[in-house]
């Protein structure tokens, strides 16, 4: 492994981690950007910005999040273990979720959102737009534009706008237009860049709330720290439960706000391993798949350099994933350089295994997952079946399956 002081420095003047990140944008959009990043220095060292987060956070998202005990589900992973050969200790260690989906809105999305809000209110914009997928980011950028009497604009893909009609729905009854994209194949990466198009002819007076971990520095940065929240909640309560760290933490990543905000605070305990799972849809070796990492390259997209699914001349391939908020075709660039720095591993889920493990954890916890965590259950049954009983594996319930019960219903058809 590379020699770095910390894992959780950076990034740099420059917005990069190693290689990756940075900000690739028109020249109109500089100016914008310096001065977001001008204005989020200013509001990290200002108490008042911090107190005011942390009452909306407490009061109005309804943090901190629970600290789950999945029972059934480490029931279910020792049940296909047993004992292992030699009289060795049995394996299948203690399932916690992170209960993000209990948050207002039903997601990890409104930590970042209610942030960025925040920041725009001291910009003085007085018009919000935003890209969305699964249209949890839409629904938790319309609540908050609602809350602060801001209007707001949302771009969808036309694909996702028909998946995903129940957050649709949520975003109009919350005041929001939403505005659907037609080109590409009407997904999250379209939808981003006719949000891009949106801000560079409307610089004065819009401020951009992006939903990853990912975009122009200081995004990756910014939506870090606003979603590491979930991070230094998890740490604070595995202590008192249970007296330690875990021994492994488990999150789902297409872009990859939810895994990063979890992932930070643990990134100096090397005695918690550090897992990402992508999208491997119909699997990574069929071409139809969202997993950037396993089956991509590094480039340019949306204003930083990170891995990216590409052809041989550098062209945007189209992710494919049942989640609508994991099919896009690239990663947070902090995710790429964790990636090639060894500090996590990033495995991958199938759409198929996704559905067994949605319909898994309804019937053994009552708890409907939406579709992105389930990707990373699936990988979770596999890895605490590994590990020793003694041990414990965390997991982020990074969203609730209400926007997911139409597409299930017609997969599992």
């Amino acid at each position: 492994m590379p020699s770095v002081n910390s894992f959780r420095m950076g990034p740099d003047r420059e917005g990069r981690f190693g290689k990756f990140g940075g900000r690739f944008v028109a020249e109109t959009l500089m100016p914008l950007i310096l001065s977001l990043e001008e204005e989020y220095e200013s509001a990290k060292n200002d108490p008042a910005f911090r107190q005011e987060m942390d009452y909306f956070l407490k009061h109005y998202v309804g943090r901190p999040s629970p600290l789950y005990f999945a029972e059934r589900l480490t029931e279910y992973v020792r049940s296909k273990t047993g004992s292992t050969i030699g009289g060795e200790k049995e394996k299948g260690a203690k399932i916690y979720l992170k209960r993000d989906e209990l948050n207002h809105t039903g997601a990890h999305k409104i930590n970042n959102c209610l942030g960025q809000i925040l920041l725009a209110k001291r910009m003085g914009k007085t018009r919000i737009i935003a890209e969305t997928g699964a249209g949890q980011h839409g629904v938790a950028t319309a609540t908050v534009c609602a809350r602060f009497n801001l209007p707001c604009t949302i771009f969808m893909g036309a694909t996702d706008v028909e998946r995903q009609e129940p957050n649709v729905f949520r975003m109009k009854l919350l005041g929001a237009e939403v505005v659907p994209v037609t080109s590409g194949t009407g997904t999250l990466k379209d939808a981003m860049n006719e949000a891009l198009r949106d801000w560079v002819t409307n610089v004065d007076a819009t401020f951009y709330i992006i939903g990853t971990a990912a975009g122009p520095h200081p995004y990756p940065e910014m939506v870090r720290d606003f979603q590491s929240v979930i991070g230094y909640e998890a740490k604070e309560q595995m202590l008192e439960a249970e007296g330690r760290l875990p021994d492994a933490i488990m999150a789902c990543i297409g872009g990859g706000s939810n895994a990063i905000g979890l992932f930070h605070p643990f990134l100096d305990d090397m005695g918690t391993q550090i897992y990402g799972v992508e999208a491997a849809g119909r699997g990574v070796e069929s071409g139809a798949h969202a997993a950037s990492l396993s089956g991509g390259r590094p480039g340019v997209l949306h204003g930083n350099r990170t891995y990216l699914l590409q052809d041989d001349d550098g062209q945007i391939i189209d992710a494919h994933s049942i989640s609508a908020g994991l099919d896009y075709p690239g990663i947070g660039p902090e995710h790429a350089w964790l990636h090639e720095v060894k500090r996590v591993q990033y495995l991958s889920a199938t759409d198929k295994e996704a559905l067994e493990c949605f319909q898994l954890c309804a019937r053994l916890e009552g708890i409907i997952p939406a579709l992105e965590p389930a990707h990373a259950l699936a990988r979770a049954f596999d890895k605490a079946g590994e590990m020793e009983r003694d041990q414990i594996l965390l997991l982020n319930m990074c969203g609730r399956g209400d926007k997911d019960i139409f597409s299930v219903m017609d997969a599992l058809k």
